[in-house]
């Protein structure tokens, strides 16, 4: 049900749906049993919109609650202030209670702006590459291909990365497939084997041209890398074995997926799905829930006791989100050493960069500082919501002597108020603001103008430049 904090903001809402069938003011606000002058100030949010009055208007129009859910317009409005954060937009910032106004009154045009300004950004990295290309010999054309991910990764956000379709079908395998025994991987090659006649195999490097998985449906041969650790081979029979029983499924979540517009959109969109039952496999839910509670989401430790690697487990606990069982919810993005997002996701609340690097400050960059070291840090955002991060270093293990290791980032965290069931708020004061870092979005959205790390002027203020007076940066301002 929609708190009433968020309902403030479902004015907006039932006005569209008003418009869209020709209803009037006073005819809707009879209908509810509500004055016109109250309907009035409901659809400009001066006032808030009662659980019982929000369930006659789901019914009246035949919508269903989750028509109201305000996360999406959140992120939406969230969405539309970053890119008015580019320099394109110099001189035309957008307010964020404007931004807000358009994406609760008008969420198609707010989501066709943005569906504008990613073309937009994809044909300028598109031209500085081929830029770069005409005027470096061997530079490689290099498109934006970051669309696709950007797709994947709104549908992964609007499910709250919890599919309970997928849970119950992981849950139905390790029932058919006996996966309680002590050799998990064993045992799903077993079954491949007797539900599908497929052999599964260990190969060579040589032999499968870097292919860390290859699948001949034609021979029924699954193939392996062996640079994969144990982990890893489990996790990927269990991605095949989602394939092979459960594409009719994923093809079902995805064909209701408006974000994905392109056929690249929708194969990584099966990649990913496919991605989050083998964690389910490998991490059953409530087992998975039950020792995160008993050993206080100790990362590390869950990694052991399930076999599986530290960047897994941090994927598989943003996905405990099923009513009435959840986990703590926690946001994640993972990043590699020039600052590059790869992956993001936040049921904290938190708000994390689309269009641009994260900010300097979170501890997810300082974690290169200390490879392999958990690092700890109390973040608080420009709207003053407080969140408890951790952050430490993923380095892959994928070659020989002569294969490059890579090394990236995770940066994980949650609300304050749910700091205490973490083993790693143990010793940290969280009552005083000393601990506190002020840490922002991006930098054309933060308002910390004393930050030593600006790397641009804010967006709502305007660059002065005085040559005979210095700050702590470039762009801070100095009295006198």
């Amino acid at each position: 049900m929609t708190h009433m904090a968020d309902a403030r903001h479902l004015g907006g809402k039932i006005k569209v749906l008003r418009k869209r069938d020709g209803i009037t003011q006073a005819d809707l606000a009879g209908r509810l049993g509500v004055s016109a002058s109250y309907l009035n100030l409901i659809e400009n949010n001066r006032r808030p919109l009662t659980a019982g009055l929000l369930l006659k208007v789901a019914q009246h129009f035949k919508v269903d609650l989750a028509a109201f859910a305000p996360p999406e317009d959140g992120r939406l409005g969230a969405d539309l202030v970053e890119a008015f954060g580019d320099p394109i937009f110099a001189g035309h910032a957008l307010a964020e209670a404007e931004a807000s106004e358009l994406a609760n009154d008008s969420p198609d045009a707010a989501r066709a702006l943005l569906t504008l300004y990613r073309a937009f950004v994809a044909t300028r990295d598109h031209s500085h590459a081929l830029a770069a290309r005409l005027s470096e010999e061997g530079a490689a054309l290099a498109p934006n291909a970051g669309l696709p991910t950007e797709e994947v990764s709104d549908l992964i956000q609007r499910h709250s990365n919890h599919f309970p379709e997928l849970e119950r079908a992981a849950e139905d395998i390790w029932r058919r497939a006996d996966l309680e025994s002590d050799d998990m991987y064993a045992a799903l090659v077993r079954y491949l084997g007797a539900a599908h006649g497929i052999t599964v195999r260990i190969v060579r490097v040589a032999d499968e041209r870097k292919a860390m998985r290859r699948f001949d449906p034609a021979k029924k041969i699954l193939s392996i890398s062996e640079v994969l650790p144990p982990r890893s081979r489990r996790f990927q029979v269990a991605h095949q074995l989602a394939l092979l029983e459960h594409g009719a499924l994923i093809e079902r979540i995805l064909g209701d997926a408006r974000e994905l517009t392109t056929g690249d959109a929708h194969a990584l969109g099966r990649v990913a799905l496919a991605n989050y039952f083998a964690a389910a496999i490998v991490m059953p839910y409530e087992p998975l829930l039950e020792a995160a509670r008993a050993e206080r989401y100790d990362i590390e430790l869950l990694a052991h006791r399930f076999g599986a690697s530290f960047e897994q487990v941090c994927h598989r606990l943003t996905s405990l989100r099923r009513p009435g069982k959840e986990g703590v919810p926690f946001h994640l993005l993972r990043i590699d050493m020039a600052g590059n997002i790869s992956k993001r996701f936040s049921a904290s609340g938190i708000r994390i960069a689309r269009y641009s690097g994260a900010c300097p400050r979170w501890n997810v960059h300082a974690a290169f500082l200390t490879p392999g070291m958990i690092r700890i840090q109390i973040s608080r955002m420009p709207e003053g919501h407080v969140y408890f991060c951790i952050a430490r270093t993923i380095r892959s293990d994928r070659g020989g002597y002569n294969v490059p290791h890579t090394v990236q980032a995770i940066g994980m965290g949650c609300g304050l108020e749910h700091a205490r069931e973490l083993v790693y708020s143990d010793g940290v004061d969280l009552e005083h603001d000393e601990a506190v870092v002020p840490v922002g979005v991006t930098c054309r959205l933060c308002e910390h103008l004393d930050c030593p790390q600006r790397a641009f002027p804010p967006l709502l203020h305007p660059l002065r430049v005085n040559e005979n007076v210095r700050g702590v940066s470039f762009y801070a301002p100095v009295e006198g």
